[in-house]
């Protein structure tokens, strides 16, 4: 997978060349853009990163960028900074998938924290991403028993409530639970039920 990048919009330079310096100073990488414009022209839903925004530009603003770009089901984490101290804004951003609204003049160490975790939930999403490519083909390989037992598992049923409704022991379920999990290579129950919803859903 291509190294992660940090991309800026602003349209005030000096604070462009300000975050991007910082960005850079920890071994990060960063591109910069002076309007929401010239990024969407330029973005590549595939290349790993996140974005830096600024709330406030001419033209396009940052939260009608964050809309197109949700709109696009382009998912990229958004840290918004701002330098008002708008509530109502910040809050729609949020609600909108925003993983932050950091308001100027920013502690360094703030932004930094804000675009770690921006480039940590990419790298989540796009990991997720990648295990449920052949998802499919994995869940073929389950067994009739098998996939009576994982039916009941995404109805939020225990191994327990499982064994009465299927009529086969408790020890039964356990086992193919475990070869369930091992099958369709996942590691909780959270991301199993996770990853045959979206499939159904698909």
């Amino acid at each position: 997978m291509p190294e992660p990048i940090v991309f800026i919009v602003d349209d005030d330079e000096a604070v462009l060349d300000s975050i991007a310096e910082l960005v850079t100073s920890v071994g990060l990488r960063a591109s910069t853009f002076s309007s929401a414009q010239q990024f969407r022209d330029s973005f590549d839903p595939k290349q790993p990163g996140c974005l830096v925004l600024d709330v406030r530009m001419a033209h396009v603003s940052g939260p009608a960028l964050q809309d197109e770009l949700n709109a696009m089901s382009a998912h990229i984490p958004i840290v918004f900074i701002s330098g008002h101290g708008d509530i109502a804004v910040a809050i729609k951003t949020i609600k909108a998938g925003a993983v932050d609204f950091v308001q100027k003049p920013y502690r360094e160490q703030q932004l930094l924290d804000s675009i770690n975790e921006a480039l940590r939930r990419d790298a989540e999403a796009r990991q997720a991403s990648s295990n449920g490519v052949g998802f499919a083909e994995r869940l073929a390989t389950l067994t009739d028993r098998e996939r009576d037992v994982l039916d009941q598992v995404v109805k939020g049923l225990s191994s327990k409530s499982i064994a009465r409704v299927l009529d086969i022991s408790y020890r039964t379920v356990e086992l193919h639970r475990s070869h369930i999990m091992e099958k369709l290579r996942v590691h909780s129950l959270a991301e199993l039920i996770r990853l045959v919803i979206e499939r159904r859903d698909a």
